[in-house]
């Protein structure tokens, strides 16, 4: 394909993801109120273990439509992630062989749900964040919490969690294409840990290291499983290529 044609083909494909995450959110509007519960959730029992008043708070008229469109939004994307995880594959799919492309039931029975299993995760641990940021506050002091930072904190957490489950997906992806090495994979496990560490501490800013490791533990396991995956993929291509090369005399 052209340059041109990539364009196009990229073009065509952010539409389709863009509508699926449209639709969604349409559909999402109808569940903010219990997500706005959830949210709420935490705060409350930050004002009962803390034995001081804790609130989400709305500075502006429009704070509260505001938020409500922010959170269908947010569930369009994450209902629709079938859809823009396919979008995804199916934009790098014209530089594939036909062999690699039938990793395609693969990559979305894999990635989706560790997405969903990331974003998970985000809120499992979101209390846990939450009661130990809020913990700092005295009985005698007020949290009033602003509900749109409050809200783009739990996203980044969710969102990003979620994300970051998925890109070992890629790693297996890249080296199945022949882009990544399995060995190469391997020799970078500690720029990988470091990353891991520093991500978790990014979209987990707690005073202690316990929430941190909870996210880590789970990112580190599943690069390990795709070190291993790789290592298995190369060692039977390296096989198979040897067979070969021992059946024509090469």
């Amino acid at each position: 394909m052209s340059l041109g044609q990539h364009l196009i083909e990229l073009r065509n494909r952010l539409f389709k993801a863009v509508i699926a995450v449209a639709v969604c959110a349409v559909g999402g509007w109808f569940l903010t109120p219990f997500v706005l519960d959830s949210l709420r959730s935490p705060v409350a029992e930050l004002a009962k273990v803390g034995g001081h008043t804790a609130e989400l708070n709305f500075p502006m008229i429009t704070g509260a439509f505001d938020l409500r469109l922010q959170i269908a939004i947010t569930i369009g994307v994450v209902i629709s992630s079938p859809v823009w995880l396919y979008q995804i594959w199916a934009f790098i799919v014209p530089a594939l062989v036909r062999r690699e492309k039938q990793y395609v039931f693969g990559f979305l029975g894999t990635a989706i749900p560790l997405f969903f299993a990331g974003c998970w995760f985000g809120w499992y641990i979101l209390p846990h964040v939450v009661g130990i940021l809020g913990s700092f506050v005295s009985s005698q002091d007020t949290s009033i919490v602003d509900a749109k930072a409050y809200y783009d904190f739990v996203i980044k957490l969710i969102v990003a969690v979620g994300i970051a489950f998925v890109l070992p997906v890629f790693l297996v992806l890249l080296n199945f294409v022949g882009v990544l090495s399995a060995s190469s994979i391997i020799r970078s496990w500690r720029v990988a840990i470091l990353c891991i560490l520093v991500f978790c501490a990014i979209v987990t800013p707690s005073a202690d290291i316990i929430s941190m490791f909870l996210l880590a533990v789970p990112m580190i396991v599943l690069y390990v499983a795709a070190c291993a995956v790789a290592w298995f993929h190369d060692r039977g291509t390296a096989k198979r290529q040897a067979k070969l090369d021992e059946e024509y005399g090469l």
